[in-house]
């Protein structure tokens, strides 16, 4: 009897006080969609700002510091792979923007606190 009340309480406190597992917050998936949501936002300030009449040195540096106050304290910067996130900028502004001709090295400037 004993011995089945035993076996029954302690069952009962692995059941009630165990602590459950939850996946990492830092999944593949998330970075990527993060990642796809810096190159998007830099792609529309950056065409914004050509169209509006801005020159392009301008408008690079005007973005490049939007982008980096926008994101700058985000827990999955330290996860970024910046040749991934340059590659995507650079599709972006060519598929929505029609600028074909953006230079990746000027990309070196975007830089996020971890």
């Amino acid at each position: 009897m004993i011995k089945s009340f035993l076996n029954f309480l302690i069952l009962f406190l692995f059941l009630i006080l165990g602590t459950p597992a939850y996946p990492s917050e830092s999944s593949a998936k998330a970075i990527e969609k993060y990642t796809l949501k810096i190159s998007r936002k830099f792609a529309n300030t950056y065409c914004n700002s050509t169209k509006f009449g801005i020159s392009k040195d301008n408008a690079l540096n005007f973005t490049i510091g939007e982008t980096n106050k926008e994101f700058s304290n985000n827990k999955y910067n330290k996860f970024i792979d910046f040749e991934l996130l340059n590659k995507n900028i650079i599709l972006s502004l060519e598929n929505n923007c029609q600028i074909f001709d953006f230079p990746e090295y000027e990309l070196d400037k975007l830089t996020f606190k971890s």
